[in-house]
């Protein structure tokens, strides 16, 4: 069932969720989501502490966003982003039970020195855009 353009937000994020669920449990990793989208009563989200992946090596921990952009999807919007990061098990940070976190992610190509949370967006942009070569906006 399309979930685009009906402005149902959590039919959106359910979807995201389930497929995301489902891709993760094919790969070959013994995964633990650090950080989720829910807790575990309120499942299906992908909640903290959920076992991810067949149980085989390597052992990893995850953090997930299924969906952000919940409302531009279901809106038939574009800007939406899926986000899964795996590290090494114990490696990475787990926040405990905070329910939000602000992120910034950039490609392989931006050097991560030159941008921070703690800059101005216009700061950010402009390392950003002087790293790939382009101009903002």
């Amino acid at each position: 069932m399309p979930i685009h353009h009906t402005g149902d937000k959590n039919a959106a994020d359910q979807a995201a969720v389930d497929m995301m669920r489902k891709v993760l449990n094919e790969i070959q990793m013994d995964g633990i989501v650090v950080i989720g989208e829910g807790e575990k009563d309120e499942a299906p989200m992908l909640y903290c502490g959920e076992q991810i992946g067949d149980g085989s090596p390597p052992r990893v921990d995850i953090a997930v966003d299924p969906l952000d952009g919940t409302t531009l999807t279901a809106q038939g919007r574009s800007g939406a982003i899926a986000v899964i990061a795996l590290a090494e098990r114990g490696c990475m940070y787990n926040p405990g039970p905070c329910y939000y976190m602000e992120k910034l992610a950039v490609g392989p190509d931006v050097d991560p020195r030159r941008i921070s949370l703690d800059f101005t967006v216009a700061h950010n942009l402009e390392a950003i855009a002087n790293c790939l070569g382009k101009p903002v906006g």
